[in-house]
């Protein structure tokens, strides 16, 4: 598989959530429920593949550090499809029937919210140990992409994807994403254990 496939194909998800989330309204109310809980039902299939983007970039590495940065990023698949469920698809729905944002919809969104939590902050721990993985086996050539990676990720822990912070983080764990891809042979090469 060409090296530019690989390169796309884990920068595509970040830069996906960070073109949507233009379109992401700031607040839950009666007049954006119907785009809120339409927007979270398109999100639904995209946010887990930041935690595929993350296992690409692990292919073929073995040893402690891959394994729990393999295990963080389900975590963050999981919890973050929670979020989404909850406080973007439920609780949209609910003010789109009703009217308002009353209890039952604040009640879904702090649940959502909850889960997310947990969910971004698996996503953080699976972030770094993917960089330390990568530099460790590529060197200084990943750094930048391990650094530019991390440091997006921060933003994202309570950004999401609202613009601006939380979009540019997106473009940011993108273009980590795809530096360590285009830095890393993931194709053909010997394995060794982190």
């Amino acid at each position: 598989m060409p090296r530019w496939i690989i390169v796309v194909a884990v920068a595509l998800p970040g830069a996906v959530l960070a073109l949507i989330g233009l379109f992401h309204p700031a607040e839950l109310d009666a007049s954006t429920a119907t785009r809120w809980w339409q927007l979270h039902v398109l999100l639904l299939p995209i946010f887990p593949l930041l935690a595929v983007a993350l296992w690409v970039l692990l292919r073929g590495e073995s040893g402690p550090l891959a394994r729990i940065a393999r295990v963080a990023a389900y975590v963050f698949a999981v919890y973050y499809t929670g979020l989404d469920t909850l406080a973007g698809i439920a609780a949209g729905r609910v003010v789109d029937v009703e009217g308002e944002r009353g209890e039952a919809a604040l009640a879904l969104s702090a649940l959502g919210n909850e889960l997310a939590e947990v969910g971004v902050y698996a996503f953080a721990v699976a972030v770094v140990l993917t960089a330390v993985v990568r530099v460790r086996r590529d060197g200084r050539r990943a750094l930048a992409g391990a650094v530019l990676l991390v440091v997006a990720t921060v933003p994202f822990l309570h950004g999401h994807i609202y613009w601006p912070v939380g979009g540019l983080a997106m473009v940011g764990i993108s273009a980590g994403c795809a530096l360590l891809a285009a830095t890393a042979d993931l194709i053909h090469r010997s394995v060794h254990p982190d």
